[in-house]
């Protein structure tokens, strides 16, 4: 299923729980790579609001919680035709339903120039 949106800036709570070594090993061990501590954050046209809800809904990779971590369920991506890493579904949440993290272990806005407002395509394939 392909999504579009627009890069919007985060509320940089991403880089905090991505340097956490709980969520980087276990992304590491479950997607198969260590994540960037960052979130490339997109708002995807409202089109798209039922389509999330239900991958959210049938998505079966999770990261489970414990005493100090909330759980993150999540499904595999590619970020315009050529990165693979992953949607991440946080039960704690400040974003918007149309807004989603796309995590990767490259920097997204480095490697594509990425600015507030670029259009970008993520490809889910995996939930």
């Amino acid at each position: 299923m392909d999504l579009n949106g627009k890069v919007i800036s985060g509320y940089a709570k991403g880089c905090v729980f991505l340097s956490d070594k709980y969520y980087k090993e276990n992304i590491n061990q479950k997607c198969g790579f260590t994540p960037y501590p960052g979130t490339l954050n997109i708002a995807l046209n409202n089109k798209y609001i039922d389509d999330i809800k239900k991958i959210k809904e049938e998505a079966e990779k999770k990261i489970g919680s414990d005493s100090e971590h909330g759980s993150v369920k999540f499904v595999k991506a590619i970020l315009e035709d050529s990165v693979h890493g992953a949607i991440l579904f946080p039960d704690k949440t400040t974003h918007k339903e149309n807004e989603i993290e796309f995590i990767s272990e490259k920097n997204l806005r480095t490697k594509f120039d990425l600015k507030d407002g670029d259009e970008v395509k993520i490809t889910v394939y995996d939930f």
